[in-house]
């Protein structure tokens, strides 16, 4: 008897095989900004990048693809280098999921990160995470946190205002007691060891602001000062700033006199004891870059610290680079 052959039922479907998870190539973004530095409890680059490893090891589809940092940095631009890298970095498809530590350290600008947020990563397809606040793109849906991130974006906004304008208030009003609010010193002097806010002789550099005077009013030029201070190998300011460890660029080691310099401490009233300041204006929440300040709005209170030269020496160098202007010649000849 010959065998039939087994019916195959065409309305069965073979059993689907697994899908296999995605895994993200996460990278993570952290931010400080000039208004964050200093202040008591601020978020650090370091404590920012540890959060974020933290979670992108502790999540079973996410691997680390680099992590990204700017450092002094306003969240209320996103012109900033290390984000313009992760977002070139995203496009070319080397990450698709992005982890901050949370919203404020994104942007502050919530037209901005609006944008980013809801337009340009969902078009891209790039997943958002941002950690201490439990916001995860791949989850939140209009009916749970995706309508608190505009939210969220727009507190960040006021408080950038507020804080810029606070700094701003508090700065002026140290200006105008005369205390000193620089990062370093003019040169010449140092900031008090018992108050930093207020400044001192350097016993290394005022010496040589003094031979500066002395030099141009016996006829020296400001080339020929400069070049005189670089033979005797006398460390410039940004050098001398580097050698004593508180400027940290690499560009500043091999820094050398320049005219420039000497014509600025030659026509600067600092060296008179009076504390000139507010030459140049910078607006941190705007994330404008420094603008020069018409010499009527500077900031001077005079007689707050000790002078170098007297007003008499400082008087006849003004003339005589008055003169020199007058007649044209930059050099001060």
């Amino acid at each position: 008897m010959a065998r039939t052959k087994r019916k195959v039922n065409p309305l069965a479907v073979a059993p689907a095989k697994p899908k296999e998870k995605k895994i993200y190539r996460t990278g993570g973004y952290a931010r400080l900004s000039v208004e964050d530095g200093g202040r008591a409890g601020a978020d650090t680059i370091k404590t920012q990048e540890e959060m974020i490893l933290r979670y992108i090891e502790a999540q079973p589809d996410m691997e680390f693809a680099g992590m990204y940092c700017d450092n002094g940095k306003s969240g209320t631009d996103f012109h900033r280098p290390e984000f313009e890298r992760l977002l070139g970095d995203v496009k070319s498809g080397k990450i698709n999921c992005i982890a901050v530590k949370d919203l404020s350290r994104f942007g502050r600008n919530y037209l901005d990160a609006g944008n980013y947020l809801e337009r340009l990563f969902p078009l891209l397809g790039v997943r958002f995470v941002a950690v201490a606040e439990g916001i995860d793109s791949l989850t939140a849906g209009k009916d749970e946190e995706g309508y608190l991130i505009p939210l969220r974006n727009m507190m960040n906004e006021f408080y950038s205002r507020d804080i810029s304008r606070k700094i701003g208030s508090a700065l002026a009003l140290r200006q105008q007691r005369g205390e000193f609010i620089g990062t370093w010193a003019p040169y010449g002097y140092r900031k008090c060891a018992e108050n930093p806010r207020r400044i001192e002789p350097d016993p290394e550099t005022a010496p040589v602001v003094r031979k500066i005077f002395d030099l141009f009013l016996s006829g020296v030029a400001y080339r020929q000062i400069a070049e005189e201070l670089n033979r005797r190998e006398i460390p410039s300011p940004s050098r001398y700033r580097y050698q004593k460890g508180e400027a940290k660029a690499e560009r500043y080691a091999a820094a050398v006199w320049k005219p420039p310099t000497i014509k600025n401490i030659l026509s600067s009233e600092v060296y008179l004891g009076h504390m000139v300041q507010g030459r140049r204006r910078q607006s941190f929440y705007e994330g404008k870059g420094q603008q020069c300040l018409p010499e009527k709005e500077w900031v001077i209170v005079r007689g707050t610290h000790e002078a170098l030269v007297d007003e008499e020496i400082f008087n006849r160098v003004q003339e005589r680079m008055d003169r020199a202007r007058r007649r044209g010649n930059v050099s001060g000849t």
